[in-house]
Formats: C-alpha cells, sequence, structure tokens
C-alpha cells in the first residue's frame, strides 16, 4: 500500500488510502476501488452502482475530457506523473478544477518528487503518492515554500499584484 499524503486546509499529513488500486487484469476488489480509464469505461457503472466510492487512473497521454459526464459520481481522479519532467497531468488537474469544478480528490501518482508540491497544489491536487520516502513535514514545507506567487491558479492565492495594490490601498 503506497504512502498517502493529503492536503487539507494547508496542513500536509500522512493518511491511509482507502481505495486499492486495480489493474486491468486483476479481479475486483471489495470496498473503493481505483480503477484505469479503459476499466472504468468497461466497469464502471457496475462499479458505481454497487454503492461503492470509486477513483479512476488516467495515464499521461489520456484526456480528462473522457470523464466529464462521470465526474459528479466519482470520488478520486489520480493523474500520472511517468517522469518527473512531464507536465500533462498539471493541465489534467487545472482543467479537473477549473473547467469541470471536480471537487473531490485529485491524486499525483506515478514519479511524484516533493520538489513539485507547490506546482501541484497551484493546480488543484490535494492528494500525493510520493514517489521517495518524503514525510508529510517535508511536503508541508515544498508547499508553503515561497511566499509570492505572480498568476492566479485553483488554489485562489492572490498574486504578488494583488497584495501590491491591497497594500496601496490600505495605507
Amino acid at each position: 500500500m503506497p504512502k498517502l499524503i493529503e492536503l487539507k486546509d494547508g496542513v500536509a499529513k500522512g493518511v491511509e488510502d482507502p481505495f486499492t488500486n486495480l489493474a486491468d487484469d486483476q479481479d475486483l476488489a471489495e470496498g473503493d476501488v481505483i480503477v484505469s480509464l479503459a476499466r472504468f469505461q468497461a466497469d464502471g457503472e457496475r462499479l458505481l452502482s454497487e454503492g461503492r466510492r470509486v477513483g479512476v487512473r488516467l495515464q499521461a497521454g489520456e484526456q480528462v475530457e473522457a470523464l466529464v459526464y462521470d465526474l459528479p459520481r466519482l470520488a478520486v481522479v489520480a493523474l500520472e506523473f511517468p517522469k518527473y519532467r512531464d507536465g500533462r497531468a498539471y493541465t489534467n488537474g487545472r482543467l479537473l478544477r477549473d473547467r469541470f469544478h471536480f471537487r473531490g480528490e485529485v491524486r499525483a501518482v506515478g514519479e511524484v518528487l516533493r520538489e513539485q508540491a507547490g506546482f501541484m497544489v497551484r493546480v488543484g491536487f490535494n492528494t500525493f503518492e510520493p514517489a521517495d520516502d518524503a514525510s508529510a513535514n517535508e511536503w508541508q514545507a515544498a508547499v508553503h515554500r515561497y511566499r509570492h506567487v505572480y498568476q492566479r491558479a485553483a488554489d485562489g492565492r492572490i498574486p504578488v499584484f494583488g497584495e501590491r495594490a491591497f497594500a496601496e490601498r490600505g495605507a
């Protein structure tokens, strides 16, 4: 069972993963599951009708738009980073939060490094399966490493130009 770090209200903590990740060739397990997009397209209706929480794991080349109509019924969308330098999951995370208004868990999986934490949070990720043995405290520090941001994003932080304008009005 991979270690899972959850970020809630700006605080990172290690949590137990309530989901079972199923490969396409595995038999269905009891309880909450995360399945591939292909398996969800084949078995998703059945899984959801059984009353369990269901998540879908998207590979880097798969489009989040394939889940649009099912998003309100999904508990998790796990976005894979096949390599730390592959940024396609950032785009899918941002689309989930901003365009499709997904309020469930957006999980970073694969080659997930704490150096990416701040960027992942900015686009909407809220849980992480770290590729290394980084602790929740180390993730917390990485998320809050930079005080200022320079553009708007899914995390709702005020960009530095907005802070400056607020300070000038208040002075």
